[in-house]
């Protein structure tokens, strides 16, 4: 009896001991952030409470630090990680898109006697170089002139009409431009600004040539102003589909710079850059660039050939492009789903989550690319995307199209880490964040998520260094 109560004791004793590890492990799991995060959210005036954090090592499964991994919050482009890594998984890396031109008729003495299409399949690279290749080609195949049209098959992607301006009010600005299956050069126009001071003027350059567009071939030089705002010191007035004009001057100290623009007409943007370069190649042209539907059973006459995706995804990654993002996000649903909308692409994804995690509903993917309001995941989730990326096939894909700290992409302006970490970054008016790996100084290798939703989150920038540092920093 006596040795069946010690037992028992025993027992018991080794419960309390299991159970106080137990808490010590989920104690140093949430202990509180470190002492410098907390310094610089204090200076951000960004409460602790709007901060979710994880450091994982990336095979681990006990994190360093956690800090409200379960909140649902806004992850801003940390959303194109989800839909990088999918792609990259689905589609393999070496998945390229194509871009043919046929033709329903004869060619008699550089005459093609009916109509010229060019289909789009979704490529998010066909910029201008690329178009004026294309279109190259079918000169040198001898085709001075289409006696009928150049018609423009977008019909891959079905999207909804939507305002380019209704997310900030910002229609112009090259990150609301939506989705197209013939995307031409991002649906933008490059001005470049080319001073000389002889002349007392800046030239102004305008790719690509768009077919009924003018542009003020010059704008005068202001040789005393500093480098400031230049863009507003132009005072340039885009309202006018047919003309872009400049009302003031450019900043000489500037040197030679360029400004994207998101052309004001956005569904006339590949007809009319199509009829420039067409007849700037030479082209003679019967009746009009117009979209239409190619018909079934034609033989290519030439293609043009995406880069690969792996290289597509490290444009999206590195330089956080919205448009390419949303592109490839409707490519999966054309791809896989066998419908490029915005619902077949959400369909994908989601059937591809829950394939390997089971259901998800703390994720809403809205449009892939996290240019949203809507948007929404946790930090635990991502941390476990993240942790079974680096155990995947396309690791070395995925891992290399994020940005490196303090050297490219848009953690060139980083301090923290300075080359130790590969980290996706992710920022709105109210959201600052980062994702990926770092290497401690220790060898090991980490996952951190740190997503700050908050008024004041764009003052949160010193917090995440900070945050990237200490997890450099794991050396007793």
């Amino acid at each position: 009896m006596r040795m069946r109560s010690i037992w028992a004791w025993c027992c018991r004793a080794l419960c309390m001991v299991a159970l106080a590890g137990h808490a010590v492990g989920t104690a140093a799991a949430t202990a509180d952030l470190p002492p410098a995060v907390q310094a610089a959210l204090a200076r951000a005036r960004v409460p602790v409470e709007a901060i979710a954090v994880q450091v994982v090592d990336v095979g681990g499964r006990t994190p360093r630090l956690a800090h409200r991994v379960d909140a649902s919050v806004n992850p801003a482009s940390l959303m194109k990680l989800l839909t990088t890594y999918a792609a990259l998984d689905l589609l393999g890396p070496a998945y390229t898109w194509s871009t043919p031109v046929y033709a329903d008729g004869p060619v008699q003495d550089g005459v093609l006697q009916g109509n010229l299409y060019i289909k789009g399949s979704g490529d998010p690279r066909l910029v201008l170089e690329r178009l004026w290749l294309l279109l190259r080609r079918v000169r040198q195949l001898g085709i001075v002139e289409v006696r009928g049209d150049i018609v423009l098959d977008r019909s891959a992607f079905s999207v909804p009409p939507a305002d380019p301006g209704a997310f900030d009010g910002e229609p112009l600005r090259p990150y609301n431009v939506q989705p197209d299956a013939l995307l031409v050069n991002y649906r933008v126009l490059a001005l470049g600004f080319v001073p000389d001071a002889a002349r007392g003027i800046a030239r102004v350059v305008a790719d690509p040539p768009l077919a009924g567009v003018a542009v003020d071939p010059a704008v005068p030089l202001d040789l005393m102003a500093p480098c400031g705002d230049w863009r507003a010191a132009l005072k340039a007035d885009f309202a006018d589909p047919g003309r872009v004009a400049f009302h003031g001057a450019y900043n000489a100290a500037c040197g030679e710079m360029t400004w994207q623009v998101a052309y004001v007409e956005p569904d006339t943007h590949a007809q009319r850059a199509v009829a420039g370069l067409w007849a700037e190649l030479g082209g003679r042209l019967g009746g009009t660039v117009r979209d239409g539907v190619a018909p079934a059973g034609l033989a290519p006459l030439a293609v043009s050939t995406s880069p690969t995706l792996a290289e597509v995804v490290r444009d999206i990654n590195k330089f956080s492009n919205n448009t390419m993002a949303r592109q490839l996000f409707l490519t999966l649903g054309l791809a896989v789903g066998g419908q490029g909308s915005p619902q077949a692409a959400q369909a994908v994804v989601r059937r591809w989550m829950e394939s390997r995690w089971g259901p998800v509903p703390e994720v809403v993917l809205d449009n892939g690319a996290g240019l949203s309001r809507e948007a929404r995941l946790t930090v635990r989730f991502l941390t476990r995307l993240l942790q079974a990326a680096w155990a995947s096939p396309v690791m070395p894909e995925l891992v290399a199209s994020l940005p490196v700290s303090g050297l490219d992409g848009t953690l060139r302006r980083f301090g923290a880490g300075r080359g130790m970490a590969h980290l996706k970054t992710g920022s709105l008016r109210d959201v600052q964040g980062v994702a990926g790996y770092v290497l401690g100084a220790s060898g090991r290798r980490y996952v951190l998520v740190a997503i700050v939703n908050h008024p004041n989150a764009p003052q949160a920038r010193a917090a995440i260094e900070a945050l990237i540092d200490w997890t450099a920093r794991d050396q007793p």
